[in-house]
């Protein structure tokens, strides 16, 4: 099972995470990065990063957010590659 970002992401876009991912699995969307779940080796080490707390396993993502388990598939496939940290969208 891949990680999933999910809505508290939305409009932040931290990317603390993205710099501890060993697979470099993860995508930048316009407002939100995603994590591609073909590439996830499920590592965890993004989970505790996350400022939001928006990363879940796909098994354990909250009934309310799991569209974003196809829209991180999705949106991996479209979204360029980042590894490098940026300023998040909000303070």
């Amino acid at each position: 099972m891949a990680m999933v970002v999910t809505e508290p992401c939305f409009g932040c876009k931290y990317t603390d995470c993205v710099v501890v991912c060993p697979a470099e699995c993860f995508h930048e969307g316009q407002s939100m990065v995603f994590i591609d779940p073909e590439e996830c080796i499920e590592c965890w080490a993004c989970v505790s990063e996350c400022p939001t707390e928006s990363i879940f396993q796909q098994d354990e993502v909250p009934e309310k957010w799991h569209d974003y388990i196809s829209l991180n598939r999705e949106m991996a496939e479209q979204c360029p590659k980042i590894s490098e940290k940026q300023a998040p969208l909000c303070q």
